[in-house]
């Protein structure tokens, strides 16, 4: 078996104020919408899909963390369209230099890349 991908599912209170902030915020494209579940992509290979909560069913504590490359360039592209993320990208202990960031509904979604500074570029 290949695998080639996942697309993660992150409950939402309002999918259209979700996809605001999803397209408008952080750049995602919408590749499909079917009434109040929504398939995202940023850049080739980011997933994400969205779903209206329901009952038994509610929205945030979702966590989605994107791998990436140039990840203060996009810290700063984000912040330049209003998004409030919870920090600075910094290296962590675990390899990885990353920030986080939670959408209105409160899923965080964490965007990094190795600590290596050949392999994540740093402005």
């Amino acid at each position: 078996m290949k695998t080639f991908g996942a697309a993660p599912v992150l409950r939402v209170a309002d999918t259209e104020i979700a996809l605001r902030f999803y397209r408008d915020t952080l750049g995602f494209t919408v590749e499909f919408q079917y009434e109040d579940y929504v398939g995202l992509k940023l850049g080739e290979r980011a997933l994400l899909h969205l779903s209206q909560a329901s009952p038994g069913k509610p929205a945030g504590g979702g966590a989605v963390y994107v791998y990436c490359d140039e990840v203060d360039a996009y810290f700063g592209i984000i912040r330049a369209r209003g998004a409030r993320p919870a920090g600075e990208p910094c290296d962590q202990f675990y390899g990885m230099r990353d920030f986080a960031i939670h959408d209105p509904d409160g899923n965080q979604l964490s965007f990094g890349c190795s600590a290596r500074e050949e392999d994540c570029a740093k402005d």
